[in-house]
């Protein structure tokens, strides 16, 4: 078999290992939260067997267990490794600025161009500390299972064989069946996926390390959960109100944190001298 052809295999098994990989974590937790829910919504014992499943997967992917021959091919796909602390402190620096003007962005596309609410954001009849534990777990739960699955196995498979940025984007792409799952196939919502996958597509690009995308994604996912996808269907479209005074300040969250967040990303890839691709 010629280098070539080792190498598009390799890109392809792991871009449909990180499909398989989410889609089955997103189904475990789906699957435990709605049984906890239907049975003992006031308990809220579903964190726990998926707090296992999640340390299991971890831990195997890393290479801290099974098989011997292949423990540490497994650590170098997850690249998990460690970074020094002024690099970790500026990628989720550079991450969570990035998370705020994403937010900023979302509400203002969405205030042009009508779209179905989250349909996973409603979660109005259960009691407070249950809806905060659940979205505290789906949110580590996507982080994890994505940045393993895309940004670690896939994105650096692709790195691995010289595509460079491009695998930051090529990543991002293949996400997108993922999210449309959830959030359907209309442009404002692709386009603001692809955003938010290339920033953490950057974040382990530079850092060569899913830890600080680890952080980010979950935070991320869990300010959406809580604070922004809630409201989606109350906002009023920009065409129907008078005043927009929201819109504009939304309109400038997303360009001042946007600005920020691209000044961190410079810091941080002059701390980790990336050579160019």
């Amino acid at each position: 078999m010629s280098k070539n052809l080792r190498a598009v295999l390799e890109c392809v098994w792991t871009g449909l290992f990180a499909v398989v990989f989410t889609g089955l974590i997103s189904g475990i937790w789906a699957g435990l939260l709605i049984t906890n829910l239907k049975l003992t919504p006031a308990l809220h014992w579903a964190v726990v067997p998926m707090g296992l499943v999640l340390w299991a997967a971890w831990s195997f992917l890393g290479g801290q267990w099974g098989f011997s021959r292949s423990k540490a091919a497994r650590a170098a796909y997850l690249r998990a490794g460690p970074l020094p602390t002024p690099a970790m402190l500026w990628a989720i620096t550079a991450g969570l600025l990035g998370i705020v003007a994403l937010a900023g962005f979302w509400i203002v596309l969405h205030a042009l161009v009508r779209t179905p609410s989250n349909p996973l954001a409603n979660f109005s009849q259960y009691p407070l500390f249950t809806v905060v534990v659940a979205l505290a777990m789906a949110s580590i739960s996507g982080g994890v299972s994505e940045e393993a699955g895309f940004r670690g196995y896939f994105q650096g498979t692709l790195e691995k064989h010289g595509l460079g940025w491009s695998a930051v984007v090529i990543a991002a792409l293949v996400m997108a069946p993922v999210h449309a799952q959830t959030q359907g196939f209309v442009w404002p919502n692709m386009l603001f996926y692809l955003l938010v996958d290339v920033m953490l597509g950057a974040l382990a690009y530079l850092t060569k390390s899913i830890r600080p995308g680890v952080v980010v994604h979950s935070i991320g996912l869990f300010v959406f959960f809580a604070l922004v996808w809630p409201h989606d269907a109350a906002r009023p479209m920009f065409a129907a109100v008078g005043d927009h005074i929201w819109f504009w300040i939304h309109v400038g969250q997303t360009a001042v944190f946007a600005f920020l967040s691209l000044a961190a990303f410079v810091r941080l890839a002059r701390l980790v001298r990336v050579p160019p691709a």
